[in-house]
């Protein structure tokens, strides 16, 4: 899977992707696009999206850990009909949506994922559990459940090093059992998010630590069927 990394040109960066995935096709590569849900002409956007046999979904960017990014276009008009009505368009095109959140903005998230009850949603990054003190993971529980409830969203166990960069594979183990008691093993799956995390590790090391820290019962599911049929691979 490839999922949208901010390039200037989202639909460039879609061609190109679609074009390494077209003359690779034993990989079965698939991809997430970026689409603005504030722009009332988002569905001549996915149009354009959609004649590219790789797009599965879209993903924006809710709200970032404070201190990286002072706010969003999508924060500032969440309640907007305009973002009420692309979602349900994805939902309509039977496209998928991935959504990047803090705990801090979670319930109020919810409140607009809610309307949307067919889409399918995966939640980036475990949610961006970026306090790592015992409050602060408190907080990110409590403030999951209002997402984990829904029973349309997944979640992936991906980006866990983003905030604590010297991480040790215990460090982790709250956050995965946190994410599998809410969301259960059939709707969470393992992401690597590399490259961005191979600043702090490199894939074996990651992929080993998360893999130590899910049961073994729970493996087939965190790190092949939850994504395979999330994204119709």
């Amino acid at each position: 899977m490839h999922i949208q990394v901010g390039a200037e040109d989202p639909i460039k960066e879609a061609n190109w992707v679609d074009s390494i995935a077209s003359a690779n096709s034993d990989w079965s590569m698939m991809q997430v696009v970026y689409c603005d849900l504030t722009d009332t002409q988002m569905p001549a956007t996915l149009d354009l999206f959609q004649k590219l046999p790789s797009v599965v979904g879209v993903r924006q960017i809710l709200s970032r850990a404070p201190g990286i990014e002072s706010g969003s276009i999508l924060l500032d008009n969440i309640t907007s009909p305009t973002v009420l009505e692309n979602l349900q368009e994805l939902s309509r095109r039977q496209l998928c949506f991935d959504l990047q959140l803090i705990p801090e903005v979670m319930e109020q998230a919810s409140f607009l994922l809610q309307k949307v009850p067919e889409l399918k949603i995966a939640i980036c990054h475990a949610g961006s559990p970026h306090d790592r003190t015992a409050s602060g993971i408190k907080y990110w529980q409590h403030a999951l459940r209002s997402i984990s409830s829904l029973p349309n969203t997944s979640c992936k166990i991906s980006g866990l090093g983003m905030f604590h960069h010297n991480w040790k594979t215990q460090d982790f183990k709250v956050l995965v059992e946190t994410c599998l008691e809410q969301f259960g093993s059939k709707r969470c799956m393992f992401g690597s998010n590399f490259p961005v995390d191979s600043l702090y590790s490199d894939y074996t090391r990651l992929f080993s630590a998360i893999k130590m820290l899910v049961p073994e019962p729970f493996h087939e599911a965190v790190f092949e069927k939850t994504a395979s049929h999330f994204y119709n691979l």
